[in-house]
């Protein structure tokens, strides 16, 4: 009688576990909440009755994912996700902040935090909040101010912070990093490595500037009318193309542009066929601008954009050119000369420990978020502030994309 009853006891346990887990999926979805009830309850169904051969109904009702409960679900655990606030209220960690305009005129703010946890670093959303106002740095700032002492995060306790470099953030004298380096002058404030290549890439040359903007154009043509899609799509299926539809170009998702470029490429005798009729000076000044050989003028254009773009590189990466990395930063266990005695004896008891050795070379092996880093090697010098800064400034664009296109 006591096994049956612990029996149905995990059972009704494994079933909760269940929900929680599949409204976790639905809110990293961004799909409605009835999605549990209309498609995924069926699915499983489906596939209890027809690859398992099983009765569904005692699984199903043991999984309950209405509408309401699948809210309720993604409530209580949106509570619980601030429960690493505790960890960071005593340790070290690097923010990435990004603030947009959604479709009902929302400003809202985004607060990422980047941090070691029992050897591993984590990447977590620290909180959401609407800008009841105006979106200037001193907002930001004061947003942020009320969050920390909401939950007794000290300021100190931040290294760096990564933005997407605009005014409101890196302002002089009434930007968001500004009034932060009043509490933290130590502060180091990166600026998100991809965003910086999507703002060299926007610097091209009249001649391929000019070919984007025709291609851009046909690319246009075909995708604004539904029709023209249609007769794309039945084009490119009678010439056997891997692709039946183009790609749009946004300035939204910044590495959509080579994507474009690269579909469009493919396709490219399928849009000269598709434009013979609809638009003639299109396809014969596409057939212009595409290389068909390389000439002397085409190696002189692009050795200017290299040129150009090595240039403003240069530019835009200086904080990071001009970081002095020691080499033990890289690596702790190679042999370097350091003039601070105390640092130099942790390099020395590092380098000396064999097990120490095997876990860094899997650590650096996929170096990134969750993977373990040796207590001894995190806290040898100031090494940890190295590792758990934001490179890049995408996490927060990865929620807002989706919701200002909704």
């Amino acid at each position: 009688m006591h096994s049956m009853f612990a029996s149905t006891s995990q059972s009704n346990d494994d079933g909760l576990r269940a929900s929680y887990n599949i409204s976790l999926l639905i809110a990293k979805s961004g799909k409605p909440h009835t999605i549990g009830e209309q498609l995924i309850l069926p699915a499983v169904e489906e596939v209890l009755k027809t690859v398992l051969h099983k009765s569904p109904f005692n699984v199903l009702k043991r999984i309950p994912l209405s509408n309401n409960t699948v809210q309720r679900r993604i409530d209580e655990m949106s509570s619980d996700i601030e429960s690493f606030c505790a960890i960071i209220c005593k340790n070290s960690f690097s923010i990435q902040l990004d603030e947009s305009t959604l479709p009902g005129n929302e400003a809202l703010l985004l607060a990422y935090v980047r941090f070691i946890m029992e050897e591993e670093i984590h990447e977590e959303l620290l909180f959401a909040r609407t800008l009841e106002t105006d979106t200037k740095g001193e907002s930001i700032f004061n947003v942020l101010s009320n969050f920390f002492t909401e939950k007794s995060i000290p300021f100190t306790n931040i290294i760096s912070v990564a933005t997407d470099g605009v005014p409101a953030m890196v302002g002089r004298y009434h930007g968001f990093i500004s009034h932060l380096k009043r509490i933290i002058p130590g502060l180091t404030a990166i600026h998100c490595v991809i965003h910086r290549q999507h703002l060299v890439a926007k610097h091209l040359s009249d001649r391929l500037n000019q070919s984007l903007h025709f291609v851009i154009k046909a690319v246009n043509k075909i995708r604004s009318n539904a029709l023209n899609m249609r007769l794309f799509a039945q084009l490119c299926d009678e010439n056997d193309e891997d692709f039946q539809r183009l790609l749009l170009h946004t300035e939204v998702r910044w590495l959509l542009k080579g994507a474009c470029l690269t579909r469009f490429y493919s396709v490219f005798d399928s849009v000269l066929e598709f434009l013979e009729s609809r638009d003639p000076d299109l396809k014969e000044n596409l057939i212009k601008f595409k290389a068909v050989e390389c000439i002397d003028e085409d190696i002189h254009t692009y050795s200017q954009h290299l040129s150009a773009l090595h240039d403003d590189f240069k530019t835009r990466f200086e904080d990071i050119l001009t970081m002095d990395i020691p080499p033990w930063i890289i690596n702790p266990f190679d042999e370097t000369e350091v003039t601070n005695v105390v640092l130099q004896e942790e390099l020395l008891e590092l380098s000396t420990n064999e097990e120490l050795k095997v876990k860094f070379r899997k650590a650096t092996k996929h170096f990134g978020c969750k993977q373990k880093y040796p207590k001894n090697i995190l806290d040898c010098g100031n090494r940890k502030k190295f590792l758990i800064a934001f490179p890049r400034h995408t996490l927060s664009k990865e929620v807002l994309v989706p919701l200002q296109t909704s």
